[in-house]
């Protein structure tokens, strides 16, 4: 059984940084999509980054140049580097697996997201 739990979320001040883990169990990041998605309460939940197998990275237009995804194979561990940490930002993170992603008009879109590995969330909130 796949199973991904997110950490490192909390509260900050505007302009601080976190760094979001995401540790996969019962399954290997090697041959798989990994991204990151947020839900603000009353939006709707929100791409944000996406690392393909190739290397490739995305990223939605509201947190490019802020936010930097990682990845460690080996350790099968994902990371969200988020620095300038605005209000807007506030939501629940959750990462998912096994769910490809397109980039598209400024944003990032999982394509199938019934059919990856969702972690439970963890919450980040920026104080004003």
């Amino acid at each position: 059984q796949v199973q991904l739990v997110e950490s490192g979320g909390g509260l900050v001040q505007v302009g601080g940084s976190l760094r979001l883990s995401c540790s996969v169990s019962g399954d290997t990041l090697d041959y798989y999509y990994v991204g990151w998605y947020r839900q603000a309460p009353g939006k709707e939940r929100e791409g944000i980054s996406c690392s393909g197998i190739d290397g490739s990275t995305y990223y939605a237009e509201s947190v490019k140049g802020r936010f930097t995804i990682a990845r460690d194979n080996a350790g099968n561990t994902a990371y969200l580097q988020m620095n300038s940490l605005a209000p807007e930002d506030t939501a629940v993170y959750y990462c998912a697996t096994r769910i490809p992603c397109v980039y598209y008009s400024g944003k990032v879109y999982p394509i199938g997201p019934d059919f990856g590995s969702w972690g439970r969330g963890t919450q980040v909130t920026v104080s004003s």
